[in-house]
């Protein structure tokens, strides 16, 4: 439906030291896959086509891939992550792969939707609340910590008051939607690419903020 592979980054793997670790946050199974709320997996194997690499290395209550970055000669591994632990529980899976390669929290990066932020609009952050994201709230919770950065995708408001929150979290992209939806995960795959070749968070929010 969304994704095709594109075969323009194919790098080596060398085997480098784990430096940074990239979540998108989801909910595993197939009547789940196009919904709002998996965002973070969509823009995730988006970004895999770009890389050229598969997530399908199941680790960490994940389906992972490791991603070797060349930057300026400096290599290092890069762990993808989609946690399987279904939203509410995403943090078991980030803080144990973080644990495990013992990544600081600020080498943390989170890709989630975000209700209150309009259909296509991104917001990076340094750290800071859940927002009311349950996944980012697991997160939080799990790393006992508020200070990882964090890509919000806009999936847009409920349409009317009434709409039960679940229901709309769980819906899935319009057509409409689904025409610019690319649009959106070429911004996301941008941000995280900026953020592997460590540029500062304060530069990816003055681009996309």
């Amino acid at each position: 439906m969304f994704f095709k592979s594109r075969n323009k980054f194919n790098k080596k793997y060398n085997g480098g030291k784990v430096k940074y670790l990239i979540a998108g946050l989801g909910n595993p199974g197939e009547k789940y896959i196009y919904t709002r709320h998996n965002a973070g997996f969509l823009a995730l194997e988006y970004i895999s086509k770009k890389y050229n690499f598969k997530l399908n290395n199941i680790k960490f209550k994940s389906l992972c891939a490791k991603y070797t970055s060349t930057f300026e000669s400096n290599n290092f591994d890069v762990l993808f992550m989609k946690p399987q632990t279904y939203m509410n529980n995403s943090g078991e899976a980030i803080s144990e792969a973080a644990r495990f390669y013992k990544i600081p929290t600020e080498n943390i990066l989170v890709i989630s939707d975000d209700i209150n932020l309009p259909f296509g609009k991104l917001r990076i952050r340094k750290s800071g609340s859940d927002g009311g994201q349950k996944g980012l709230r697991s997160t939080i919770d799990h790393l006992s910590s508020e200070e990882f950065p964090r890509i919000k995708i806009g999936v847009g408001e409920k349409p009317h008051p009434d709409y039960e929150l679940a229901d709309w979290v769980l819906s899935e992209f319009s057509k409409e939607e689904e025409k610019i939806i690319f649009e959106i995960f070429e911004k996301v795959y941008d941000c995280v690419d900026m953020f592997i070749k460590e540029t500062p968070i304060d530069k990816i929010q003055n681009k996309y903020n």
